[in-house]
């Protein structure tokens, strides 16, 4: 068995934060997904994500014009240089602090950062070898907070920026004579989005209260002078050693804007006049204007709104084309392809990525994630499809040759706790915490078949013959185990026995044996043929978590809370071996918590097993970041994969930054927000999952984790990553919530 295992392709989710593009030719949108980017072919269908990480969730990306660049930084201002033609990262950089917008000149020859008030302008990489591919040339000031939006002249001879003081500033690219920078105003609230008229220094300016302003300019784009460059004046030594105390990268020419006009010199300067003002929120409903962006050939306007409105209008005029609500949550990006005919938006909330057809009114692609964490996953016995369940009540079924979800059944009112498919692969059954198990048809895409037991119970485990028959789902309240018939649809026995919740079923590949693993600290072997008495009880240690049967079905395996893997030959009821793999878990140490990771890895354990193929090698994984390989017969570890290396979540690395401790404790302890203005997100009291947990204390824990049965790829599922497909026979599937 080989373990030469690489990342292939990223499902499940298809949008968290950050801007949205469109690629050179239209057809493709290039999202970023936490701390990876999938592009998404529009003509053909399909996904794939570029075989790249970020230390943290990705927050901007910037394209060059030619398409062949692209820029990506990540909350903490790391960035990486990536060539979209060969998949490979050029540069790394460190902005060393958070940047909120990045824009390359349509010349492609330079490009602009926001950086806190700053705006900082690079000349771009070209085609020749460099040693330092990002050479800062010129460094603006003028805002007094953070700068959030830009926008270039198509000439590239000057940029605007926005900023959240309320205020949007004009800055030449070079030295003109008669422009420098401009200071605009005009605004109550936080510019959105600032644009700049097609060949010409007009511009438009949108704010987050909704409210555009149409600024005129006296002087056309030829009219600019470009200054004489004075001669070199040779530093004092006082001047030498605060050069060389500045930051690396921080060589460039600086200019500094005032809120007033420059002074009047012999050329006449640029002067820029309000020439109307609109208002978007006319109704007064408090609707926050939070996207906006004009494709300057056609003149259209694309505003999204916090309620999930979008609104296109025709500039200057302001005649309003098109208005609709394509969701409930809040339009984090928009982005308009270069014919002018789609458009791109992004739901950070609902993990919504739209393109829509404005003169057709219709969709081109429509997809949305899970809206919590993902609880299960399986595989269909040919390979082509994943169906997962979520939080959220919802069962998607995934393609995995194009990485896209193709249908959703909505009719669960609560949790899906775990989904299988049948034998057939054209059956799925899912089990829910609202007390029903469900199959739903993939040929007529319907729920036919519900199956409910007489009182009222939480379906946590689920298990499906080999005939597809038979139904079986345990309760994690009354501790018993209903089957039911797949044909009729109903209820054929009660198994009770277990003296704690039923957490997991799996039913023998060779005989008409079902395995239940259960808190009791037992796993009992129910014998169809024998009116399903119990068979054998097998004792353990601890508390069961998950059972599985080898694919020969000679051999059990069984793991528990104590972190260990026992393996018993279903036949004796005899014990044949046991890994102990607490250790190889490398728990992490969440910032709240006041005992050292390595005490922490005492409460850890696997809570999902899979089989290889063959048999000899099985795949353990838990509460970690790590999926672990062990061979049975010599009951040592092969392989440990690292399925995640995100620093936004939290519980990620052994040792805490002791800057950020205090002698009252941590500085995490300290919520301040969720970063998108909508207010303060707190955990409850001894919330693991869901809603209630706040963004800064997720972590990453394995749900799931398969080997596909075509013996291509393999699945693997945590609860806060997006699924990822890893070839030579590995797919890796985690849920980013």
């Amino acid at each position: 068995m080989k373990f030469a295992y690489r990342f292939s392709n990223l499902l499940g989710a298809v949008y968290r934060q950050g801007n949205l593009n469109f690629s050179r030719d239209g057809n493709a949108v290039i999202s970023p997904v936490g701390n990876r980017v999938s592009v998404f072919d529009l003509k053909n269908n399909t996904s794939e994500t570029l075989p790249l990480s970020m230390t943290k969730n990705i927050t901007c990306v910037g394209l060059s014009p030619d398409g062949n660049l692209a820029v990506i930084v990540d909350e903490d201002g790391a960035a990486l240089l990536v060539s979209l033609i060969t998949r490979a990262v050029l540069h790394h950089f460190n902005f060393h602090k958070p940047v909120s917008c990045i824009r390359f000149s349509p010349d492609g020859r330079k490009f602009v950062v926001t950086k806190e008030n700053v705006a900082l302008m690079y000349h771009a990489p070209g085609k020749q070898r460099q040693f330092n591919a990002f050479v800062l040339d010129k460094s603006y000031y003028g805002p007094y907070d953070e700068t959030t939006c830009i926008d270039w002249t198509d000439d590239s001879k000057c940029f605007v920026v926005g900023s959240k003081d309320m205020s949007t500033w004009v800055f030449g690219a070079e030295r003109w004579t008669n422009l420098i920078y401009y200071s605009l105003g005009g605004h109550k609230d936080v510019m959105v989005g600032c644009f700049f008229e097609k060949d010409s220094l007009d511009l438009y300016t949108v704010s987050q209260d909704g409210t555009l302003c149409v600024w005129e300019s006296d002087t056309e784009l030829d009219g600019l002078v470009l200054a004489r460059k004075s001669r070199a004046v040779t530093p004092r030594p006082g001047e030498e050693e605060e050069e060389e105390e500045r930051e690396e990268g921080q060589e460039g020419e600086v200019i500094r804007g005032k809120a007033e006009a420059p002074k009047e010199k012999t050329t006449k300067n640029v002067r820029f006049k309000q020439r109307s003002k609109h208002f978007f929120n006319k109704e007064g409903d408090f609707n926050n204007l939070t996207a906006a962006a004009y494709h300057k050939p056609t003149h259209i306007l694309v505003t999204g709104f916090a309620s999930g409105v979008f609104h296109l209008h025709e500039l200057p005029e302001f005649n309003l084309i098109h208005s609709l609500s394509i969701s409930d949550q809040r339009i984090s990006s928009v982005s308009i392809n270069a014919s002018g005919d789609w458009i791109g938006f992004g739901c950070s909330g609902m993990g919504q990525l739209l393109v829509w057809e404005w003169q057709s009114e219709s969709y081109v692609f429509k997809q949305q994630g899970h809206f919590n964490n993902m609880a299960s996953m399986a595989y269909s016995p040919d390979g082509q499809y994943i169906v997962t369940g979520g939080d959220d009540g919802k069962v998607k079924v995934w393609n995995t040759n194009s990485g896209l979800c193709f249908v959703t059944f909505t009719e669960h009112t609560s949790s899906v706790a775990v989904v299988t498919f049948t034998s057939s692969g054209f059956v799925i059954v899912s089990a829910s915490l609202d007390g029903t198990v469900r199959a739903f048809d993939l040929h007529r895409y319907r729920n036919f078949r519900t199956f409910t037991s007489p009182r009222p119970a939480q379906f946590s485990s689920l298990a499906v013959d080999v005939s597809g028959e038979l139904v079986s789902a345990g309760a994690q309240d009354s501790f018993e185990i209903f089957l039911w018939s797949m044909q009729t649809g109903r209820l054929l026995e009660i198994l009770g026995g277990h003296e704690g919740p039923v957490s997991c079923l799996c039913f023998s590949p060779v005989q008409s044996v079902l395995a239940s693993a259960s808190w009791d600290r037992t796993v009992r072997l129910w014998d169809m043929l024998d009116s399903w008495q119990v068979k054998e009880t097998l004792p353990l240690t601890s508390d069961a978590l998950s059972v599985t049967y080898r694919p020969d079905g000679q051999e059990l395996a069984v793991a528990t809370l104590n972190g260990e893997i026992s393996f018993w030959n279903p036949q004796t009821a005899s014990q044949t071996g046991s890994i102990s793999g607490r250790h190889d878990l490398q728990t992490g140490r969440k910032e709240t918590d006041k005992i050292t990771a390595k005490q922490l890895a005492k409460g850890k354990s696997f809570t999902t097993l899979c089989y290889s193929a063959d048999g000899a090698s099985i795949l353990a994984g838990g509460q970690s970041k790590f999926v672990c390989i062990y061979n049975i017969r010599e009951q040592m570890l092969l392989k440990k994969f690292e399925i995640s290396c995100n620093l936004s979540f939290d519980a990620m690395e052994e040792f805490l930054d002791r800057r950020k401790m205090t002698e009252f404790g941590s500085l995490a302890l300290v919520d301040e927000g969720a970063g998108d203005g909508d207010g303060v997100k707190i955990s409850l009291p001894g919330v693991r999952r869901g809603t209630a947990l706040s963004p800064s204390s997720q972590e990453v824990d394995l749900e799931s984790y398969l080997f596909a049965k075509t013996r291509q790829h393999e699945v693997d599922q945590t609860s806060l990553l997006p699924i990822m497909i890893l070839t030579l026979r590995i797919l890796l599937l985690l849920v980013d919530c």
